[in-house]
């Protein structure tokens, strides 16, 4: 929705991915898209080199975050909330609704409604 804006749809994915979870490595948010890992990292990259988002190494993965100090935070916060808001309902549960703790082995899957 704001290809036109950001000037690619990676852009947008990396951005909405990071408000959703607070933070990400550039393979989580290519496997959560289904892209390949070098136009994501790109696009972390030239967000980190803008001040958008600001990284730290945990271990040997790269997390990236919003950086707390960009001017222009809250307003893309919500432009990209209210972009989302016109986002199909999959789309915007796939998003909200992630699990990051480990699951018990044979856990049965409930769906809760």
């Amino acid at each position: 929705m704001l290809e036109a804006i950001f000037g690619s749809k990676n852009r947008e994915r990396v951005l909405q991915f990071i408000l959703a979870n607070d933070e990400g490595y550039a393979k989580e948010i290519a496997d959560f898209y289904g892209t390949s890992l070098d136009p994501i990292q790109k696009q972390l990259e030239k967000l980190e080199l803008g001040g958008v988002l600001v990284s730290k190494n945990v271990g040997r993965t790269r997390l990236f975050m919003f950086n707390p100090r960009y001017a222009f935070l809250n307003e893309l916060k919500a432009l990209l909330e209210k972009a989302r808001s016109y986002y199909s309902a999959e789309e915007i549960e796939k998003l909200t609704m992630r699990r990051k703790r480990p699951r018990r082995t044979k856990k049965p899957m409930v769906k809760s409604s």
